[in-house]
């Protein structure tokens, strides 16, 4: 496993995060196929002995059940100095009034209820999930620089907003000497492009770590909606991905990553993977639910592309409306 430099931070990373969003409460309203913690331990020290030591959460998948399992498998396997966990915090735990955003009250409610169930007594970065719309800048803001001098919180990070927004915020956080974002985890992939206008520049020139989700677009680059044929659960479940893709562009993309997995001799999600490893991203995020899925992952780190199949690849992208923010 090859690591990396957080952005500009001194902490070091591996090439790849890996997502829990698939573990936690079988049957969870809004991703049923998740698996609960049984079936998630052997992704997890799978992960650990490839030498991932990036593990990324929030308390929105299966409404805290994710960062319970994290604690109780990473945290007995390894020392906690050894692990770069994430969470993330903003979208909705209940249907209670303050159940969900960014204020004051639910951000520090939130950390120590995410500490609790991490079993840690701080976590390394900690993610605004989604922009709520209501809470000043300014509120959430200052809560966020108060949970890091406080010490539970070492770094922080965005989640999918308006580049504009995303300055604004780094800038507030300059002027007035609070702890700034060091991270952004957006939508990239083959499928969606359009962060390649300003976030992504706007990130890497400010040395801002990028850690997108969804490399493989929700599994319809690996495969998951073929045009003629059956889905697998997830992708018949994923309402998010069906929302996103499937257009006749879409299924022009995942055609071209298919060509050229054939003519590598590797796997479609491979070429994905290998693709968004190729634009300058710090380490891409990715799942596993079935024992392929980390293999095929880890082995998209050897596959190296050159410019013209890039640029096969990219060919048939177009511009389309921007996807993630909510």
């Amino acid at each position: 496993m090859d690591y990396v430099q957080l952005g500009t931070t001194g902490v070091q990373v591996s090439r790849l995060c890996f997502g829990c969003m698939s573990y936690g409460a079988p049957g969870w309203k809004v991703h049923p196929w998740v698996l609960g913690e049984e079936a998630s331990k052997p992704f997890l020290h799978a992960a650990l002995d490839a030498g991932i030591n990036f593990f990324d959460t929030a308390d929105y998948y299966s409404a805290g059940v994710s960062e319970e399992i994290l604690g109780n498998v990473l945290l007995p396997a390894r020392p906690r100095e050894e692990l770069v966990i994430a969470s993330k915090v903003g979208m909705f735990m209940n249907d209670e009034p303050n159940g969900r955003g960014l204020s004051r009250k639910h951000i520090m409610e939130s950390i120590d209820a995410t500490l609790k169930r991490l079993k840690t007594d701080y976590i390394d970065l900690y993610y605004i999930h989604r922009l709520d719309g209501i809470t000043p800048m300014e509120e959430h803001l200052d809560a966020f620089n108060d949970v890091v001098r406080a010490g539970k919180v070492l770094y922080l990070g965005c989640s999918s907003v308006w580049t504009r927004e995303f300055v604004q915020m780094r800038e507030m956080q300059k002027r007035n000497g609070w702890a700034r974002f060091v991270a952004m985890q957006n939508f990239y992939n083959l499928c969606y492009r359009e962060e390649e206008r300003e976030m992504i520049p706007y990130c890497q020139q400010e040395g801002v770590a990028l850690v997108p989700w969804s490399p493989m677009a929700r599994g319809f680059l690996a495969g998951n909606r073929p045009k003629d044929g059956k889905a697998t659960a997830r992708g018949e479940t994923d309402s998010t991905g069906r929302n996103y893709l499937g257009t006749k562009q879409d299924y022009a993309i995942l055609a071209q990553v298919e060509k050229v997995a054939a003519r590598l001799g590797v796997k479609p999600a491979q070429v994905a993977l290998a693709w968004t490893l190729a634009k300058g991203i710090t380490a891409p995020i990715i799942g596993a639910t079935k024992p392929h899925h980390l293999s095929d992952a880890l082995g998209a780190l050897e596959i190296e592309l050159d410019a013209k199949t890039i640029a096969a690849l990219e060919r048939a992208y177009k511009p389309r409306p921007v996807m993630g923010h909510k």
